[in-house]
């Protein structure tokens, strides 16, 4: 087992990967966690499969949140899927170089992450990663890195997790800025 500073990074978006969305509200399953709590007041929380908290806790990696929900994401989602705290990604305010970026196709995240991320290996999970961030982050950032696109309309799924975890455990021996 490696040092936990050794580990892989796991950044994780909320919307798209854990709360599918985009097709029609009746295809999604939903799922009660027998908690009520003020977040049940957002019904698509009810989306979040309980199953990924499990699921992600098993990966050979470090949590972190990368998600627009910031600390809200350790108050409404981690408690569903039973999740400890993680840490968040607080975004900066949006620069000029952010700006040019986001024109030029690239996602706001991706200049944050890799800041974030300081060279250490990163997979990053959302539904909006493109060509365009591989590029820029192979470019950019001197670790390893996996931009891993979920599809929005099923979420996180048997071959997203299969895909992470053969990645993060060979982290070093695989393409690192693969399509995903």
């Amino acid at each position: 087992m490696t040092d936990s500073a050794q580990r892989p990074l796991l950044f994780l978006d909320v919307d798209g990967p854990l709360i599918p969305f985009g097709a029609a509200a009746q295809q999604y399953p939903t799922y009660r966690t027998g908690e009520p709590r003020k977040a049940d007041s957002n019904p698509l929380l009810a989306r979040i499969n309980p199953a990924h908290g499990p699921r992600l806790v098993a990966l050979p990696c470090d949590l972190v949140w990368a998600t627009a929900w910031m600390d809200d994401a350790n108050e409404c989602i981690a408690p569903r899927i039973r999740l400890p705290r993680l840490p968040v990604v607080m975004w900066p305010e949006p620069s000029e170089a952010d700006e040019r970026d986001e024109r030029e196709g690239m996602h706001w995240k991706t200049r944050a992450l890799v800041d974030w991320a300081a060279g250490r290996s990163f997979a990053w999970v959302d539904d909006e990663v493109t060509d365009i961030d591989r590029a820029w982050v192979s470019v950019h950032h001197r670790g390893r890195a996996l931009l891993h696109r979920v599809d929005p309309g099923r979420g996180l799924g048997d071959a997203d997790y299969v895909a992470l975890d053969e990645w993060l455990r060979g982290h070093g021996t695989r393409s690192s800025h693969g399509a995903g």
